[in-house]
């Protein structure tokens, strides 16, 4: 069983996973995720980094609540409103950019003026059009576009630059910095690109194989989203090789993540 929870204002997102298990095709119990504890301040962003296979989708999952089935405790900012965006846009074909973005709203703002929002996404001149007239950069956008008009107190986001050209991404992460940046949105943020967890993040979480665990963590320093290419390799570079140690070393001698100095 688990204890699912929210939490008050200004509180960090608390995710602890002592054990997440599937069944295999035969039956088999597998273990996906065990001993995870991850803590993620308030306003701060954070990206999760690992092997593919390793359960990263899992823990997001569980973080969103749409998985209980897990033995730990979760703890949510705020009053627990989420935003959410998933590798693939998942817009309603039968409706158009605008409509699709305002299915996030409570039915109380649906009229919200959304019209900052819209123009940082560049998507002022696309709200009559209906998602299969879109690119995939542009589906994207209305994806992100929907999960920050809820205004979550936490938001979610699984791969959503994945199969992007890199000009397309390039400035579909700088606008994803500015919303962050602007409504202070506690962010956890689901990557396989080491380059772009280094320069969207506050914080760091490495992974391990199934059954996964945090490695290590990784406090970076500001100001995130403005890190130059240099500082960047150079990160990236030091995260390779220590994740390689860390991978080198049985799981008993690896320090839990709350030792690790948030400085280093």
């Amino acid at each position: 069983m688990n204890d699912a929870r929210l939490a008050g204002d200004a509180t960090p997102l608390e995710l602890r996973i002592d054990a997440k298990t599937f069944l295999s095709a035969d039956g088999t119990p597998v273990e996906v995720v065990h001993g995870l504890k991850l803590r993620l301040e308030a306003g701060t962003f954070g990206a999760l980094i690992g092997p593919s296979g390793c359960g990263k989708t899992t823990i997001l999952r569980i973080a969103a609540g749409l998985d209980r089935d897990f033995r730990g405790e979760l703890r949510t900012p705020g009053s627990g409103r989420l935003g959410m965006v998933f590798q693939e846009p998942r817009l309603l074909p039968w409706r158009t950019v605008e409509q699709n973005i305002r299915l996030a709203l409570p039915v109380h703002e649906a009229t919200a003026d959304l019209t900052e929002l819209i123009a940082t996404l560049g998507l002022a001149s696309h709200l009559a059009r209906y998602p299969g007239e879109l690119s995939l950069g542009l589906a994207r956008r209305a994806a992100i576009a929907r999960a920050f008009a809820a205004r979550p107190d936490f938001l979610l986001l699984d791969e959503p630059f994945v199969s992007l050209d890199e000009a397309v991404a390039t400035r579909l992460r700088g606008e994803l910095v500015a919303l962050t940046t602007r409504t202070s949105v506690t962010t956890l943020f689901v990557t396989h690109d080491l380059a772009e967890a280094v320069q969207l993040a506050d914080r760091l979480f490495f992974l391990s194989d199934r059954p996964t665990r945090i490695l290590f963590e990784k406090s970076l320093p500001p100001p995130r989203g403005r890190r130059g290419k240099d500082v960047v390799a150079s990160i990236s570079d030091e995260m390779r090789e220590r994740v390689a140690q860390a991978k080198a070393k049985p799981p008993e001698e690896i320090r839990p993540a709350s030792d690790v100095n948030p400085c280093e």
